[in-house]
Order: structure tokens, then sequence, then C-alpha cells
């Protein structure tokens, strides 16, 4: 029986042990539970959809050639996005700049008197400008709050999966929260 015309229940650990002995429906089931976490993850560590498609992709490349040394224990989304933060940490080495997410200026050029569409535009801007702001934190900062908010982990969670004690992750945590009320209210102030 193929993995497709199994349960989807199966859990990762054993999805993993069946990639590793190259069975590649395992392998699928694996991408397509996980691809859109690692993207959402991305795009916010990268601040940039091209990048974090091309991130995604490198990280899954490196799940399936890592399948063999794989020992998570019940710990594989903490592992998949610790690789998707390495990859993400180096490429930014290697940039040495932020990509800013693009304004999409086709979609707001339609004039339009409506409040909704107003509304709409005025809360799309608002998470450019909010996205921007993760963007400029520190890149540990930033990793905390991203496993945290948007991807939902616990503390313990995050500091596992980022190789740090507790209390780290709520100093990174509080710390980022701090610098994202600032910067936002600088934004604010000005004309």
């Amino acid at each position: 029986m193929s993995v497709g015309q199994e349960r989807p229940d199966i859990d990762d650990d054993t999805l993993m042990a069946r990639t590793a002995a190259g069975e590649e429906a395992a392998f699928r089931l694996l991408v397509d539970r996980w691809q859109h976490d690692v993207l959402a993850f991305l795009i916010h560590m990268t601040g940039s959809r091209d990048d974090a498609e091309d991130l995604a992709q490198e990280t899954f490349v490196r799940v399936f050639r890592q399948a063999g040394r794989y020992q998570g224990a019940g710990k594989f989304r903490h592992w998949l996005l610790r690789i998707a933060a390495n990859l993400a940490r180096s490429r930014g080495r290697r940039a040495r700049l932020l990509k800013w997410l693009p304004l999409d200026t086709d979609r707001h050029d339609v004039a339009s008197n409506t409040p909704a569409a107003d509304r709409g535009i005025e809360a799309e801007q608002t998470a450019l400008v909010v996205r921007a702001a993760i963007a400029r934190l520190p890149e540990r900062q930033r990793q905390a709050l991203v496993l945290h908010r948007f991807q939902g982990m616990r503390y313990a969670e995050v500091a596992e999966t980022m190789g740090t004690s507790l209390a780290g992750v709520e100093s990174l945590i509080q710390r980022a929260l701090a610098g994202l009320r600032v910067d936002l209210s600088k934004g604010s102030e000005r004309p």
C-alpha cells in the first residue's frame, strides 16, 4: 500500500523513515503537509516571496538529502524550521541587505470611492508597514517572533527550534515587540 492510499495522519517520523528508504510518495506527503508553513515562515524571515519560494525549495531538498540522518523522535517541525531558518540566515549574510515586499501597484491603481475598497487598501498598506518593520528587526528577534506569532509555537518550542533557552526566547520576543512599537510609532509621527 502506498502512502497516498494510507491515512493522511501518518506521523512525520514514519514519513521520514520511508523517505530515507527511498519512498518518494512519503516525501511528497511531507512536502504537501509542510510547504505552506515553511513558505509562510520564510516570507516573514526574508520579506520576499520570491526568496522565500527559493529557500523553501532548498529546505525540502535538504530534508530529502538528510532523511537518512534524521532522528527527530517527534520533533520534525522543529528540525524542518531550523533548516529553513539556517538557509534564510545564510542567504541574508550573502545578500547583506533586506528585500522588501513589493507593493503591487497594478492592484492599487484602480480608483474606487467605496469605503470597503479603501479599508482593504489601508489594511494591505498597514500589513506592508508591519512586515517591513518585522524585516528590520535583528535576525534572532525576527526569527523568535515569527516562530511564536506566525507559526503558533509555544516559547518552549521556539527555544528548541532555535537552540536557545526559554529565558532567551522570552527576551528575544520582548525585545522584538519593543522594537516594533518604537519603529511603528516613528512611522505614525512622520508627516
